[in-house]
Protein backbone atom coordinates (compact mmCIF):
# COMPACT_ATOMS: atom_id res chain seq x y z
CA UNK A 1 0.00 0.00 0.00
CA UNK A 2 1.24 3.20 -0.45
CA UNK A 3 2.56 4.81 2.47
CA UNK A 4 0.82 7.27 2.67
CA UNK A 5 -3.03 5.29 2.23
CA UNK A 6 -3.32 3.72 6.01
CA UNK A 7 -7.13 1.68 6.50
CA UNK A 8 -8.66 1.06 9.88
CA UNK A 9 -12.02 -0.22 11.14
CA UNK A 10 -13.29 3.49 12.22
CA UNK A 11 -14.05 3.56 15.82
CA UNK A 12 -17.99 3.66 16.90
CA UNK A 13 -21.23 3.79 14.97
CA UNK A 14 -21.32 6.16 11.83
CA UNK A 15 -24.92 7.02 9.96
CA UNK A 16 -25.08 9.36 6.82
CA UNK A 17 -28.15 11.29 6.22
CA UNK A 18 -29.36 13.80 3.33
CA UNK A 19 -32.66 15.32 2.54
CA UNK A 20 -34.12 14.34 6.01
CA UNK A 21 -33.41 10.39 5.68
CA UNK A 22 -30.81 8.43 7.01
CA UNK A 23 -29.20 6.53 4.68
CA UNK A 24 -27.35 4.26 6.38
CA UNK A 25 -25.99 3.17 9.60
CA UNK A 26 -22.72 1.20 10.34
CA UNK A 27 -20.51 -0.07 12.91
CA UNK A 28 -18.64 -1.47 10.54
CA UNK A 29 -17.17 1.39 8.64
CA UNK A 30 -13.64 1.35 7.46
CA UNK A 31 -11.62 4.93 8.07
CA UNK A 32 -9.42 5.82 5.28
CA UNK A 33 -6.29 8.21 5.85
CA UNK A 34 -4.42 9.49 2.68
CA UNK A 35 -1.87 12.08 2.95
CA UNK A 36 -2.30 15.20 4.40
CA UNK A 37 -6.48 14.90 3.45
CA UNK A 38 -9.03 14.91 5.95
CA UNK A 39 -9.97 10.84 6.98
CA UNK A 40 -12.86 9.50 5.47
CA UNK A 41 -15.80 7.11 6.40
CA UNK A 42 -15.98 4.46 4.04
CA UNK A 43 -19.60 2.43 4.98
CA UNK A 44 -20.24 -1.26 3.62
CA UNK A 45 -22.94 -1.81 1.15
CA UNK A 46 -25.16 -3.87 2.98
CA UNK A 47 -25.36 -0.57 5.26
CA UNK A 48 -26.84 1.60 2.72
CA UNK A 49 -30.14 1.65 1.79
CA UNK A 50 -29.18 1.77 -2.12
CA UNK A 51 -32.58 2.66 -3.18
CA UNK A 52 -31.19 6.29 -2.16
CA UNK A 53 -28.50 6.12 -4.37
CA UNK A 54 -28.71 6.23 -8.49
CA UNK A 55 -25.20 5.26 -10.05
CA UNK A 56 -23.69 7.95 -12.48
CA UNK A 57 -21.48 8.26 -15.59
CA UNK A 58 -18.80 9.34 -13.73
CA UNK A 59 -15.43 7.79 -13.17
CA UNK A 60 -11.95 9.10 -11.98
CA UNK A 61 -8.40 7.28 -11.45
CA UNK A 62 -6.34 7.33 -8.65
CA UNK A 63 -2.98 5.98 -9.12
CA UNK A 64 -3.11 4.40 -5.60
CA UNK A 65 -6.46 3.23 -5.32
CA UNK A 66 -8.11 2.25 -8.89
CA UNK A 67 -11.10 3.34 -10.77
CA UNK A 68 -13.96 5.16 -8.75
CA UNK A 69 -17.36 4.57 -9.41
CA UNK A 70 -19.93 7.77 -8.58
CA UNK A 71 -23.83 7.81 -6.87
CA UNK A 72 -26.12 10.53 -6.67
CA UNK A 73 -28.44 10.65 -4.09
CA UNK A 74 -32.10 11.18 -4.62
CA UNK A 75 -34.30 12.53 -1.86
CA UNK A 76 -37.99 14.16 -1.90
CA UNK A 77 -36.42 17.66 -2.52
CA UNK A 78 -33.42 17.39 -4.51
CA UNK A 79 -30.85 15.44 -6.31
CA UNK A 80 -27.33 15.41 -5.21
CA UNK A 81 -25.13 14.61 -7.89
CA UNK A 82 -22.08 12.51 -7.43
CA UNK A 83 -22.22 12.70 -3.78
CA UNK A 84 -20.92 9.24 -3.31
CA UNK A 85 -18.59 6.96 -4.79
CA UNK A 86 -16.91 3.63 -4.41
CA UNK A 87 -13.91 1.94 -5.78
CA UNK A 88 -15.59 -1.48 -6.94
CA UNK A 89 -11.92 -3.08 -7.89
CA UNK A 90 -9.50 -1.41 -6.01
CA UNK A 91 -5.71 -1.93 -6.33
CA UNK A 92 -4.46 -4.96 -4.07
CA UNK A 93 -3.50 -2.84 -1.61
CA UNK A 94 -6.55 -1.36 -0.74
CA UNK A 95 -9.17 -4.02 -1.06
CA UNK A 96 -10.40 -3.37 2.28
CA UNK A 97 -12.53 -0.46 0.70
CA UNK A 98 -13.93 -2.96 -1.76
CA UNK A 99 -18.01 -2.88 -1.49
CA UNK A 100 -17.96 0.53 0.45
CA UNK A 101 -19.22 3.86 -0.30
CA UNK A 102 -17.96 6.88 0.56
CA UNK A 103 -19.98 10.15 0.79
CA UNK A 104 -18.75 13.96 0.23
CA UNK A 105 -20.38 15.40 3.56
CA UNK A 106 -21.46 19.26 2.90
CA UNK A 107 -24.44 19.83 0.36
CA UNK A 108 -26.84 17.98 2.30
CA UNK A 109 -25.28 15.29 3.35
CA UNK A 110 -24.46 14.86 6.61
CA UNK A 111 -21.37 11.88 7.47
CA UNK A 112 -20.80 11.77 11.62
CA UNK A 113 -20.14 9.27 14.27
CA UNK A 114 -22.92 8.60 16.82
Amino acid sequence: MADHIKIRKAPGTWTVRAGGAVLGESSNALELSEGDYPAVIYFPRGDIAMAFLDRTDKTTHCPHKGDANYFSVVTKSQTLANAVWTYEDPKGDVARIKDHLAFYGGNGVTVEEI
